[in-house]
C-alpha cells in the first residue's frame, strides 16, 4: 500500500477526529446479542453478488447497510461516532455511515478505486501508515480488505492505533479457500492462481484485475485468529462468518473445515487499553 495522504475533497477531517473536542461513545445498558441473520438477508446478498458486474450501485449498497447494521448491532447506534474507514473504495459504506449520523472519514491508497464521484474528504492514504492521531475513532471499519495487503497484521495494528480504548474494530475479508477466494478468478484458484488466472483471460479476452502475491494475498483464517489472539491491543468480541444464515460462529471454530465454508470471516474486535 502507498504511502500517501492527499485529501481528494478537502472537508474539516479534524471534525470529530480532533482529542480537543471528542464525541462521546454512547455505551449500552446491557452487552448486545447479535443474532444470526436470516435467510432472507443471505439469499438477497448472493443474488446482489451475482450482479455485482451489471448493478454495482445496487450490490454494494445493500453490502453498505448491512455492514452498518453489524456494526450497530455490536456497538450501538452509529450518530455521533466518529468512524474511519479505511480502504473502502468508492465510498458506498463512509456514505451509509453519514446517513445514520455518523462522522465518518474514508482513507484510500488507491485513487482508481475512489471512482468519479469520491466521499467528500475522502484522503489518499497509506493502510499501514494513515494521517491520524492515536486513538480518533469510536469505529475502525476494513472491509474486504486484508487479503489485498501483504502484511495483514501490521494493517491490524494501524487500525488499532487509531481505536480509542474500547472502541470497535471491523474486519472482514474473504479467505483464501473460500470459493469466493480467488475473486474474479474464483473458483478456478484451487487449481492454481496461474492456471486460474490464464482461464480468465481466455474466457474474458482480458487481464484479471488481481494477481496473487501483488494485489492479492492467501490469507487463512487460522493463522489470522492465531495471531489475532496473540495480540494485546485487541480482544475478539466475535468471529463468524460474515454472510452465513446460522451457525456463523460455530463454522469458524472447526479446524480446516473453516477455511473452506466459512466463505468471508468478520472479525469484530475491542480496542484493550494501554
Amino acid at each position: 500500500m502507498r504511502r500517501k495522504g492527499r485529501v481528494v475533497s478537502r472537508v474539516p477531517l479534524v471534525r470529530g477526529l480532533s482529542r480537543s473536542s471528542p464525541r462521546p461513545l454512547r455505551e449500552t445498558a446491557e452487552p448486545l446479542v447479535f443474532k444470526d441473520p436470516s435467510f432472507r438477508r443471505s439469499l438477497a446478498l448472493f443474488r446482489a453478488f451475482m450482479r455485482e458486474q451489471d448493478d454495482p450501485d445496487g450490490c454494494y449498497s445493500l453490502l453498505a447497510r448491512d455492514a452498518a447494521d453489524q456494526v450497530e448491532a455490536y456497538g450501538g447506534a452509529l450518530s455521533g461516532r466518529t468512524v474511519v474507514d479505511v480502504g473502502g473504495g468508492s465510498g458506498y459504506f463512509t456514505e451509509e455511515f453519514r446517513r445514520r449520523g455518523a462522522y465518518a472519514y474514508l482513507f484510500e491508497p488507491d485513487v482508481g478505486e475512489l471512482g468519479a464521484k469520491p466521499p467528500d474528504g475522502a484522503v489518499v492514504a497509506d493502510g499501514y501508515l494513515l494521517p491520524l492521531r492515536d486513538g480518533v475513532a469510536d469505529v475502525a471499519f476494513s472491509s474486504n480488505v486484508l487479503e489485498h495487503v501483504a502484511d495483514p497484521q501490521t494493517f491490524i495494528s494501524e487500525l488499532a492505533r487509531v481505536t480509542r480504548p474500547g472502541g470497535l474494530i471491523y474486519v472482514s475479508f474473504t479467505n483464501w479457500l473460500s470459493p469466493w477466494g480467488g475473486h474474479e478468478w474464483a473458483p478456478w484458484h484451487y487449481f492454481g492462481a496461474e492456471r486460474a488466472r490464464a482461464r480468465y483471460r481466455r474466457r474474458t479476452g482480458r487481464d484479471a484485475k488481481h494477481t496473487l502475491g501483488e494485489n492479492l494475498f492467501a490469507v487463512h483464517i487460522g493463522a489470522t485468529l492465531r495471531q489475532v489472539r496473540a495480540r494485546d491491543d485487541v480482544e475478539i468480541v466475535s468471529a463468524r462468518s460474515r454472510y452465513w444464515p446460522f451457525l456463523a460462529e460455530t463454522v469458524v471454530k472447526a479446524p480446516g473445515i473453516r477455511e473452506f465454508a466459512t466463505w468471508n470471516l468478520l472479525l469484530i474486535l475491542r480496542r484493550c487499553p494501554p
